[in-house]
């Protein structure tokens, strides 16, 4: 049996949570328990959002979300023995949508409040409503597809230490500096407002001074946090980097599946869930090993497909100027191509940009040696539509009456 159960209920407001939540990173967030190496223990955690999303036929919650307060993440947990310079150990053991709440929803985020990868071309929100179904889930919103299930954790990180932490807030204030008044920012500093710090109440001397110092959750950093790996999945095992006594795991912000670059921003199928968890601790593995960053193995047993189509993009943006080797333009380029092509058989932009945000594409860096064209790779497995979409003699049909996401301007 695992050792703890630490519980969320996503029909409550989480306000009355707040005591197992964080939403920042900082040393000194108090942990919520304590668990030791060998340890295996079961974590429930709320959607990233704590519910700012409905289950309805309107957009104006993506457009509207205050993101402040996100990530909404269970933890830190304690591990007893973990000490800096040690590698944490994490075997995902299983995970899946909370009892109380069977279905998800992917979020294309208006510009002016988030954007994504593609926002200059999809500036508006939209919102998909996905309903699980055992291993699949499937959308009133986007007929014609059924995605399966690879559930993992968007969020899965450790405590940076005082001195990591500080690096983290400089060369991001020194990247803001660049372009302040940018729309989407080129990143996000510390925000004092609506911090949730645990067990620390606000108005207290130390809640203020963490929730001052505290880093946004939303990029990926040297601790983990927010990689959004979708192989991160059941099976799967990943080393993090111990920078603080007891490492501080911090878990959350859980899918249901998810494409390879979550690109619409809210671009997986989120959900509240539960996930089983098992730690362990390697002595000084980050000097054993020489590392600063996260490892993982990814599970022997997420779903395979044997038939893709393949996009390419190469280092050249859509108004035809040369990038040298830029895998950004690249993946991009590999992106609209796609979205080019699944709007051939009925589905609107938006529909095609939140299917490749869900399915399990693979993105690859295919070639980046033959200046000047990077090549990124776009694989979309076929076997997810529920109609033939691979080229032939007659072209492609409009077998999808698309235009069916809620949207909101």
């Amino acid at each position: 049996m695992p050792k703890l159960h630490i519980t969320v209920d996503p029909t409550r407001p989480v306000e009355e949570q707040k005591e197992v939540i964080q939403n920042r990173w900082h040393p000194d967030i108090p942990a919520i328990a304590d668990v030791k190496p060998g340890d295996d223990f079961i974590v429930e955690c709320l959607d990233w959002t704590a519910g700012q999303v409905r289950n309805d036929e309107s957009a104006e919650d993506i457009r509207n979300m205050d993101l402040s307060p996100n990530h909404h993440l269970t933890s830190p947990i304690y591990v007893e023995g973990a000490e800096p310079g040690d590698l944490l150990v994490v075997d995902i053991l299983d995970l899946g949508p909370h009892p109380k709440r069977n279905w998800g929803y992917t979020g294309i985020f208006s510009k002016c409040n988030g954007g994504g990868f593609l926002t200059d071309h999809f500036p508006h929100a939209h919102k998909a409503i996905w309903d699980f179904n055992g291993v699949y889930a499937t959308s009133r919103h986007i007929p014609g597809v059924r995605i399966p299930n690879i559930a993992h954790p968007g969020i899965l990180g450790t405590a940076p230490s005082q001195k990591l932490l500080e690096k983290w807030n400089e060369r991001e204030r020194k990247l803001i500096a660049k372009d302040p008044e940018r729309v989407p920012p080129l990143a996000l500093p510390p925000e004092p407002k609506n911090a949730i710090l645990g067990s620390l109440k606000p108005g207290s001397g130390e809640f203020d001074r963490i929730a001052k110092e505290a880093a946004r959750t939303i990029p990926p950093r040297e601790n983990g946090g927010n990689r959004d790996i979708k192989n991160l999945t059941r099976g799967a095992k990943a080393y993090l980097p111990v920078y603080v006594p007891g490492a501080k795991l911090t878990v959350g912000d859980l899918h249901f599946t998810q494409g390879d670059g979550e690109i619409t921003f809210c671009g997986a199928i989120e959900m509240a869930g539960w996930i089983h968890l098992h730690v362990e601790v390697i002595k000084d593995g980050m000097n054993k090993y020489n590392i600063s960053h996260p490892m993982f193995v990814p599970s022997a047993i997420e779903p395979r497909f044997s038939k893709y189509i393949v996009f390419e993009g190469y280092s050249v943006d859509e108004e035809g100027n040369q990038h040298y080797l830029d895998t950004h333009v690249a993946y991009r380029q590999a992106c609209l191509q796609a979205i080019e092509y699944l709007k051939g058989f009925g589905y609107s932009g938006e529909e095609a940009y939140t299917i490749l945000g869900t399915a399990p594409i693979e993105g690859r860096i295919s070639s980046v040696v033959d200046i000047p064209n990077a090549c990124c790779t776009l694989w979309l497995p076929v076997d997810i539509f529920d109609f033939d979409i691979m080229p032939n003699d007659d072209g492609p049909k409009h077998v999808i009456k698309g235009g069916n996401l809620p949207k909101a301007l």
